[in-house]
């Protein structure tokens, strides 16, 4: 009845967020990178689907990002 007064639904009430544990998709990314220094995210993340993992592109770019694997691409002079 308190959710019904200050207009809360009892669902965002009783909502724990859970906490994202990224440490499987950074072993994963380590394993791939380890072996093929020179890939890109393409190419790693579609390794990583074709593994089996169904993980967000979003997720996976954000956790590359912050290990520090994404490349410079070199431009034709």
């Amino acid at each position: 009845m308190s959710c019904a007064i200050v207009g809360l639904s009892r669902c965002a009430y009783y909502y724990q967020s859970k906490l994202q544990d990224d440490s499987v998709i950074i072993s994963v990314l380590n394993a791939i990178t380890d072996r093929h220094l020179r890939w890109g995210f393409p190419k790693c993340f579609n390794r990583i689907r074709k593994l089996g993992y169904q993980w967000n592109h979003k997720r996976v770019y954000r956790v590359y990002c912050e290990l520090k694997l994404n490349l410079k691409t070199k431009r034709k002079q």
